[in-house]
């Protein structure tokens, strides 16, 4: 006999949960925020976070930095974002050349993975994963959409920067302000300080879309 459906869904929200948490953190830095400085005067890296259990089994050699598909007069569902930023050292410096890696679940909630098992639909114009390659000035952007809370998790974007050397961070990047913040557990093992620094502002565009920027400082 079928389980009814309440034990099935708080099962669900529960091994969501669990996958969320059971991944070791990698490390990356935050945006929004004012700078964190160490005792030396230095900036301080991001605050790391993990990667999680969604990351792309196998990234699609065509990804670009826009997210949002368009087809036949329809787009990907979600509040259209322009996420932007930098990738510098600890001293301020640009870092040029780093691959810089986002990946998040769709509107509905549901990653495009073949491990998650959320009921909620797939949106076929969503790519939900987006890399680009940081400039001179070490500035990257990228075309997606509002992040939007899965079962078990506040609203977040995952971020992967590796530079041309090898050094490799990860983080989350967090609405600032977000109800949900206050019951997330990963984001709850973290400072209150380093809290805020994973914290963006998202402000509205011109376009009725969102803005925000997030800056990932590497460790030297």
């Amino acid at each position: 006999m079928a389980a009814p459906a309440s034990r099935r869904s708080a099962a669900f929200v529960a091994r969501r949960a669990l996958l969320g948490a059971s991944v070791a953190p990698v490390g990356l830095v935050l945006g929004g925020a004012a700078r964190a400085q160490s005792t030396r005067g230095a900036l301080a890296p991001t605050p790391r976070q993990s990667r999680g259990p969604f990351y792309p089994p196998d990234p699609p050699r065509d990804a670009s930095n826009d997210l949002v598909a368009e087809r036949d007069g329809r787009r990907a569902q979600g509040e259209i974002t322009q996420l932007s930023g930098r990738v510098i050292d600890t001293t301020g410096r640009p870092v040029a050349g780093t691959l810089v890696e986002i990946w998040q679940c769709n509107a509905a909630g549901r990653y495009h993975h073949p491990r998650d098992d959320n009921p909620a639909p797939v949106d076929p114009l969503f790519r939900a994963y987006g890399r680009a390659t940081t400039d001179a000035e070490g500035r990257w952007s990228f075309r997606t959409i509002r992040p939007a809370p899965y079962p078990g998790r506040t609203p977040h974007i995952h971020l992967q920067a590796t530079t041309p050397g090898g050094v490799q961070l990860v983080t989350q990047i967090y609405v600032r302000g977000e109800p949900g913040n206050a019951r997330d557990g990963l984001l709850a093992r973290l400072s209150a300080e380093d809290r805020e620094r994973l914290a963006v502002d998202f402000v509205r565009a011109a376009d009725d879309g969102w803005r925000a920027s997030f800056e990932v400082v590497l460790p030297a």
